[in-house]
C-alpha cells in the first residue's frame, strides 16, 4: 500500500450494548497521521471483560461504518465498545475511501471478570456540604476533624449495601463518589442515587411529599487511574434542565456567622435567629438562613475555616410550597425526572439514564460509561419551619449489576 501524508478525523465514539445495540455520533477534531499501511483488517478477535472498554482505531482514511449483526453502532474512526453481558458479538467494519469500499470482518468476546465487582459506591472522594440545619451532625463534626476526616465519615456513610446518609446543605453543597467499574451506559436507565424523598398524599399534588432533588454530574474515567482528577464532569440533564426557570452558571456564597452574636429571633415560635448566616448570589440576592428552635449547633461546617465560602453551578426553581397559607404545612413536589433525592428509592424517578449528559454548553454527549458522580443540592430555598431544602444522598448503585 502506497505511503501517503494526510489527515484523519478523529473522534471518540461511545458504543453502547443494551438488549439490542444502538449508535450515535459525536464531534470530532482533526488529526495528522502519517501512514497506515500497517493496516490489514480487524484482527480476528477482540477480548474483553465485562463493564471493561475495548477501544479499537484502526487510524484509516474515509468512512467507517461499525456493525454488529448488520446493526450500525458507530459511523466514527474510533470504536469504544462496552457490556455487561457474558457473550460473543459479530464486528464488520466497512470503510469507504475514493470510491473503493472495503469490509473487515471480526469478533468481540465478552468474558466474565475474574474477581467481583460491587454494584454499590466503593469510595467517596470529596465532601463539602453548604451550611444547613443539620451540618455537623450527618455525618457527626467532633473536634479537630478535618477535611479528610470528613471525607473519610461521610464514606463511612454511604460506601457498600448498608449505606446511611449524609446531608448536603442548601444550594451546591455536595459529596463526589465512585464505583470499582466503569457502569455502562445502555438503553434506559443506569444507576439509582438513593435519598430520603417520599410522597404523602396531596390530592391535587400526587406526586409531592418532602423531594429535595440534587443536581448529579457524572465523569468517565478516560486516563483509568481511578481518580476523578483530570476527568471532565457533564450534568445530568434532568426534566428542569432547559426551562427558562433553571438558572445556569449560578454562584452563591456563605458567610461564617458569628456564633456569639445577640440572636435576632423572628415572629415564629421557631425562628431563633433570622439573621443568622448571611449569604449572597449573582443574581443580586442577599439574605440570611434562619437558625431555627429545633437545631442548636452551628449550621456551619466547623472543619472549614474560612470566613466564607462559594459554590457554582446550576440551580432549580424552588419546588417547595406553603399547601395550608399559614406556614404550617409545606410540601416539595417531584421533579419528573433525572435528580437525585427528588422521588422514593423505589420510584423510577430515582433511577438515572447517562444518556441524559449534557456538556457545559448543553449538548448531549456520548459517554461509554461513567465511573464517578457528583451531587449537590439544586435549590436555594427555605421552606418555613422545616428549614433549608437540602439534598440527602443515601448511597448509589449500578442498575446492570446484580
Amino acid at each position: 500500500m502506497e505511503r501517503n501524508i494526510f489527515k484523519i478525523l478523529k473522534t471518540t465514539f461511545f458504543a453502547f450494548l443494551l438488549i439490542g445495540i444502538i449508535g450515535c455520533k459525536s464531534d470530532s477534531d482533526e488529526e495528522v497521521n502519517n501512514d497506515n499501511s500497517s493496516f490489514e483488517g480487524l484482527k480476528e478477535n477482540y477480548t474483553i471483560d465485562r463493564f471493561k472498554v475495548l477501544n479499537i482505531t484502526p487510524k484509516l482514511n474515509g468512512k467507517l461504518t461499525w456493525s454488529i449483526n448488520d446493526s450500525i453502532i458507530s459511523e466514527n474512526s474510533e470504536l469504544d465498545f462496552i457490556s455487561p453481558v457474558v457473550k460473543t458479538y459479530p464486528l464488520k467494519l466497512k470503510v469507504e475511501n475514493n470510491g473503493t469500499v472495503k469490509t473487515y470482518t471480526s469478533s468481540i468476546s465478552v468474558n466474565h471478570e475474574a474477581g467481583t465487582y460491587s454494584k454499590y459506591i466503593s469510595n467517596v472522594f470529596d465532601f463539602r456540604p453548604a451550611v444547613g440545619q443539620f451540618i455537623n451532625e450527618i455525618p457527626e463534626y467532633l473536634s479537630g476533624n478535618t477535611t479528610n476526616d470528613m471525607i473519610q465519615k461521610a464514606k463511612e456513610s454511604l460506601v457498600g449495601g448498608n449505606s446511611t446518609m449524609v446531608t448536603l446543605g442548601g444550594y451546591g453543597g455536595y459529596v463526589v463518589f465512585g464505583f470499582d467499574h466503569t457502569i455502562p451506559n445502555m438503553n434506559g436507565r443506569d444507576f439509582k442515587v438513593l435519598g430520603n424523598a417520599f410522597f404523602g398524599n396531596e390530592a391535587n399534588q400526587p406526586r409531592s411529599g418532602s423531594c429535595e432533588p440534587g443536581i448529579i454530574m457524572v465523569a468517565y474515567d478516560r486516563n483509568k487511574n481511578g481518580k476523578p482528577d483530570d476527568n471532565e464532569w457533564y450534568e445530568i440533564a434532568g426534566s428542569e434542565y432547559f426551562k427558562n426557570t433553571t438558572a445556569k452558571n449560578y454562584s452563591i456564597t456563605y458567610f461564617k456567622p458569628n456564633e456569639s452574636k445577640p440572636p435576632v429571633p423572628g415572629t415564629e415560635f421557631w425562628q431563633t435567629d433570622v439573621e443568622y448566616i448571611k449569604w449572597q448570589d449573582t443574581l443580586g440576592n442577599v439574605g440570611f438562613k434562619t437558625r431555627n428552635t429545633f437545631h442548636a449547633q452551628s449550621y456551619y461546617p466547623l472543619w472549614i475555616n474560612d470566613t466564607s465560602y462559594s459554590f457554582t453551578g446550576t440551580r432549580l426553581q424552588g419546588n417547595f410550597y406553603d399547601q395550608s397559607g399559614t406556614g404550617a404545612y409545606w410540601v416539595g413536589k417531584s421533579y419528573d425526572y433525572g435528580y437525585a433525592d427528588n422521588a422514593p428509592n423505589n420510584d423510577e424517578a430515582s433511577n438515572i439514564d447517562i444518556s441524559w449528559a449534557v456538556d457545559q454548553n448543553g449538548n448531549y454527549v456520548k459517554l461509554p460509561g461513567v465511573d464517578f458522580v457528583k451531587v449537590y443540592t439544586g435549590t436555594n430555598q427555605e421552606a418555613g419551619w422545616l428549614g433549608e431544602v437540602s439534598t440527602e444522598v443515601g448511597g448509589a448503585y449500578d442498575l446492570h449489576l446484580n
